[in-house]
């Protein structure tokens, strides 16, 4: 089965936040797909981290190699669908993005962002529980 996982859920795995345990249980034997916007939201998520002095470079670095380990296959998006998401969901474009996957694979979400659970809700998408 496909699984569209968020940057959240990627995030709580790769710096061992409570739900790894459980993303890991929920994904294992599956095919895990996303935005290609995946890697600079990881990337960003890191950078917020350091400002908020919360993860020193090293793990960043060993996050990063955790990242690259996990097997994604990144969808291009539909950017037309993707706008009135972002529209309709009052949500940015990234987020958008994650929705569109979902709907267009008729792939259930797992996230750990509220707001995007939120509005998979609304728009009948499947999401997982964490």
């Amino acid at each position: 089965m496909d699984i569209v996982i968020d940057t959240s859920a990627l995030i709580a795995v790769i710096v061992g936040e409570p739900e790894r345990n459980k993303i890991v249980e929920i994904t294992a034997g599956n095919t895990l797909i996303g935005p290609g916007s995946i890697p600079w939201e990881i990337g960003n998520a890191f950078s917020a981290m350091f400002k908020r002095n919360r993860l020193p470079i090293e793990e960043a670095q060993k996050g990063l190699s955790i990242f690259i380990s996990i097997p994604l296959r990144y969808i291009e998006p539909d950017f037309i669908k993707v706008l009135h998401l972002s529209k309709e969901t009052n949500m940015y474009a990234y987020d958008a993005y994650f929705l569109d996957c979902a709907i267009r694979h008729k792939a259930p979400l797992l996230t750990l962002d509220k707001k995007l659970k939120a509005a998979a809700n609304t728009l009948n998408i499947d999401t997982l529980e964490v």
